[in-house]
């Protein structure tokens, strides 16, 4: 289900892009990183789960503080979505491990990317990393891990939600006027561009990569951006609305995926709040606009469902 489903990510880039000078593939390298990233967390996790994640997960911090990452496009965004999935795969460590002394230093860990965050600068990967490690030590607590994902999927689509009452201008005004600030001005106006490209283009969009070419706010910007800073609105514009859906049930069968993965309830919970945090700045900023991010939400979703040899399986 999963490979039919990618696939038909990569045959609609593909169809939007048809007859138009437009790039699919940026979209097409998104998909080859997350597929590989699932591939490659699928094997690690079922030889060395433990090792793989902590390898993961300390991986993400190197690449954040390493110079030639600090000066690279994404910016602060980009270093918030990385230590939210190396705090998830630090807390999915931990409870691999099992009770012991590696235990704790793997909790350790996981605090220790959420103070990286805090002291990069990254106010909303502090966040995002604190609401995972609550999380994940919720989640040992819980039995059935269903109502939890429901929850969880609940959280995205208000996200995504949210951002599109924003663009239309469907929010009371105290409300949207409050928002903005928070947001920034230019980042609304590029959200009312997507929201009045994908009007006019419900189908196919205007074709991949090509936002900053038709959208005004872009193009009167002193420096133009070729995003909305949103990635359920760039699908929208860009792809049209079955685009924008098939973005949805990408996210949908990663959760259905963690529901009936045969990992420890609190594993599936833990890589489940870290996505769902990812999809949250995925709403709202460019968290996915670097392949490292999709390689390493892939590699997190593998490792969270992989099947240990001759380990029994822990039905949601």
């Amino acid at each position: 289900m999963g490979a039919a489903l990618l696939s038909c990510c990569a045959v609609w880039a593909l169809v939007s892009a048809a007859g138009r000078a437009a790039r699919p593939e940026g979209t097409l390298l998104a998909l080859l990183a997350v597929t590989a990233g699932y591939a490659c967390g699928r094997i690690a996790g079922s030889l060395l789960p433990v090792a793989a994640a902590t390898t993961g997960a300390l991986a993400g911090a190197v690449l954040t503080v390493a110079p030639e990452q600090a000066a690279s496009t994404g910016g602060v965004t980009v270093d918030a979505a990385r230590l939210t999935l190396a705090t998830g795969a630090a807390c999915c460590a931990a409870w691999a491990a099992g009770p012991g002394p590696l235990r704790r230093a793997l909790w350790l860990l996981a605090g220790a990317l959420a103070a990286l965050a805090l002291a990069a600068g990254c106010a909303a990967g502090f966040v995002a990393a604190c609401g995972v490690l609550l999380c994940s030590l919720a989640a040992g607590r819980v039995r059935h891990r269903l109502p939890a994902l429901a929850g969880l999927a609940l959280v995205a689509a208000l996200a995504v939600g949210s951002t599109w009452a924003v663009a239309a201008n469907a929010l009371p005004r105290g409300l949207s006027t409050s928002l903005e600030g928070q947001l920034t001005e230019h980042r609304v106006r590029l959200w009312h561009d997507a929201a009045t490209i994908t009007a006019e283009h419900p189908l196919r969009g205007a074709g991949p990569d090509l936002f900053g070419e038709v959208s005004p706010a872009s193009l009167q910007s002193a420096e133009p951006h070729g995003t909305p800073y949103s990635a359920p609105m760039q699908q929208a514009a860009e792809q049209g609305l079955p685009g924008a859906a098939l973005l949805a049930a990408a996210f949908g069968w990663t959760l259905y995926a963690l529901w009936r993965s045969p990992r420890a309830t609190a594993v599936a919970l833990t890589a489940a709040a870290a996505l769902t945090g990812l999809a949250v700045q995925a709403a709202v900023g460019n968290a996915l606009s670097s392949p490292q991010i999709t390689a390493g939400a892939g590699l997190l979703a593998g490792l969270a469902t992989a099947r240990r040899p001759g380990a029994p399986t822990e039905p949601g």
